[in-house]
């Protein structure tokens, strides 16, 4: 069976410039802002949020079902989505366009310019719930605004429950718009930003929202995470890591961890806890998908962590 994965595919292009934007931007000068950074150091990563989790669900020898439209340039990301035997079948070209791409510049106090295209990803909409098979569970994430719609549209319609995740979509989005999502949703993950932004345009409180749905996850970067279910609230410790060096796709490789263990019918604690070792470990590396494990190092690690087994 599948988990079908509704988001985007992107490449980030990261560049690194070795000064502080700070000694390049004169405050009083932002409206006339005309600015040029040499960035000696650049490096190219396959992203997106429904590309990310797909890899770390793989790893975790789950069988995602990755839906997403992507431009003609996606040649190098099928390569990759191949060579880890992820599936292609719901991936749609759209002809006279780019693969969603993010541009992003980091200074030495680690401040980010980032510049986002979002391509093909305005195509989501053409792909439809119902064409994939065998789906048990699903999860719709940052994409186009009117796919992120139909798409959570479709799965209640077709009755296949899925985790809502708004991510850096969550500005397309007003009350209304978040209100319906939440009905239309099993369960919802927001980290404790996009959580507070929930709670002030929907006019809930996180015991409400949770009280509509079957879990609602917040995650709490290093502090760990939380996780509000059947009235009452599962704290879940941060994994151990090595050395912390991107915290990029963090959130995406811990949506992997909570699909798995939705998908393999795990308890909360369990799956909060899987959900949090993939996030640790996908910090200790640059870039979103250059990580790897087999489930006997993830186990070893898990145990390592927290002091038991699943």
């Amino acid at each position: 069976m599948s988990v079908l994965l509704c988001g985007s595919y992107a490449y980030d292009t990261i560049m690194v410039f070795p000064d502080r934007f700070k000694n390049h931007i004169i405050p009083d000068k932002v409206h006339i802002l005309n600015v040029s950074f040499l960035v000696p150091q650049m490096r190219r990563e396959f992203g997106g949020c429904a590309g990310n989790i797909a890899y770390n669900l793989q790893l975790l020898g789950g069988n995602p079902l990755p839906m997403a439209t992507v431009g003609t340039d996606f040649g190098p990301y099928a390569d990759w989505m191949d060579r880890y035997g992820i599936s292609r079948r719901h991936i749609k070209e759209v002809e006279d366009t780019y693969t969603g791409q993010a541009f992003i510049t980091t200074d030495m106090d680690d401040n980010q310019i980032t510049a986002f295209h979002p391509g093909a990803m305005a195509h989501s909409h053409q792909l439809k719930v119902q064409e994939a098979e065998g789906v048990t569970i699903g999860i719709v994430s940052p994409d186009g605004r009117d796919g992120m719609i139909q798409h959570a549209e479709q799965f209640a319609a077709a009755g296949i429950p899925f985790i809502f995740d708004p991510g850096q979509g969550m500005p397309m989005f007003d009350g209304n718009d978040l209100n319906r999502f939440i009905e239309q949703a099993t369960y919802a993950t927001l980290n404790d930003y996009e959580a507070q932004l929930l709670c002030e345009r929907t006019g809930k409180t996180l015991e409400d929202l949770a009280g509509r749905l079957q879990a609602l996850i917040v995650t709490l970067g290093g502090e760990g995470s939380r996780i509000y279910t059947d009235g009452k609230c599962i704290d879940i410790p941060p994994a151990k890591i090595g050395e912390a060096k991107d915290p990029t796709g963090c959130g995406d490789a811990y949506r992997a961890g909570l699909l798995y263990g939705l998908e393999k019918g795990l308890d909360w604690e369990t799956t909060g806890r899987i959900a949090a070792l993939c996030g640790a470990i996908k910090i200790e590396h640059y870039g979103t998908q250059n990580h790897h494990f087999t489930m006997d190092e993830f186990k070893a690690r898990y145990q390592e962590s927290f002091g038991s087994t699943f």
